[in-house]
């Protein structure tokens, strides 16, 4: 009888502790969220959001040109992180029972460990130096190579996790490895790879230190990928660093459209892939 008082005793005490802890995060995020809606809202109207940036004390500036670049440089980066990431992730899921598959594991989790501010020198060293000036390219490349491993990483996660018996009856039915692989077992993990592209594309989003050595800025609007562009974070930095307190206020207002951009981007492509693999 003691004994199962004393189970009983520790699951809800461990169940008061897990609903503590998940109620805490949750109640970071919230202050995270709320201090940024108080801090830039007041910033934030259709000016603000249509207009490029202006000289400080100037009305009608904005962040239109930030808002195109990031998602240039977000396009440029998914074109080239996603597709290599997920057939990385598919290797090491489905063929990589070797000691290779257990070197290259090894040498994703070290990439995903390494400092955005190195990928950005070595971006700089070998497109940004050759080509003589900065660009949205070389940006975006940066950013893929952040985004690879953590891509390639949760696709294998997300691929094991799908049954054998959905490859067994693919092969069963005559099917080849590569259809069964990606017709059949990517398919099945569709949502958690979308999951994992999301995280990856949340991460890139907020990064600076690699633009800083690749994409730099402009304020103009461009949308020439072999020319420098303008990116939210890098204009949330320079504001923010500025000595002028309406800059200041419309660093947190670029950080508040930064941080809708990333949640709206999550949103609808768990809504997609909801509908579609559900």
């Amino acid at each position: 009888m003691d004994s199962l008082w004393r189970r009983k005793m520790l699951s809800r005490v461990m169940t008061v502790l897990t609903s503590g802890s998940a109620v805490l995060v949750i109640g970071v995020l919230v202050v995270i969220l709320g201090y940024l809606a108080i801090k830039g809202v007041s910033e934030l109207n259709l000016g603000f959001l249509i207009n490029t940036p202006k000289p400080v004390g100037e009305a009608g500036s904005g962040i239109a040109n930030a808002i195109v670049g990031t998602l240039i440089l977000i396009a440029v980066a998914s074109g080239i992180g996603l597709p290599i990431g997920i057939l990385g992730g598919m290797y090491l899921a489905e063929f990589s029972s070797n000691r290779f598959g257990t070197v290259l594991r090894f040498l994703i989790d070290t990439l995903t460990g390494v400092p955005s501010i190195v990928v950005g020198v070595v971006a700089w060293t070998i497109i940004v130096k050759p080509m003589g000036h900065f660009s949205a390219l070389s940006g975006g490349v940066a950013l893929s190579i952040i985004m690879m491993p953590i891509v390639a990483r949760t696709t294998e996660e997300m691929i094991r996790l799908v049954p054998q018996n959905l490859r067994e009856a693919a092969l069963a039915l005559g099917a080849p490895v590569w259809r069964m692989s990606l017709g059949v077992v990517l398919r099945a993990a569709a949502a958690g790879v979308a999951t994992g592209a999301m995280l990856a594309i949340a991460r890139i989003a907020g990064e600076t230190a690699p633009l800083l050595f690749t994409a730099l800025s402009y304020n103009g609007m461009s949308l020439d990928l072999y020319q420098p562009i303008a990116s939210l974070t890098y204009q949330i930095y320079y504001y923010a660093g500025s000595p002028y307190e309406q800059w200041h206020a419309m660093a947190w207002a670029a950080t508040l459209v930064l941080v809708g951009m990333i949640f709206a981007i999550n949103v609808t492509v768990r809504l997609l892939t909801r509908n579609r693999h559900q």
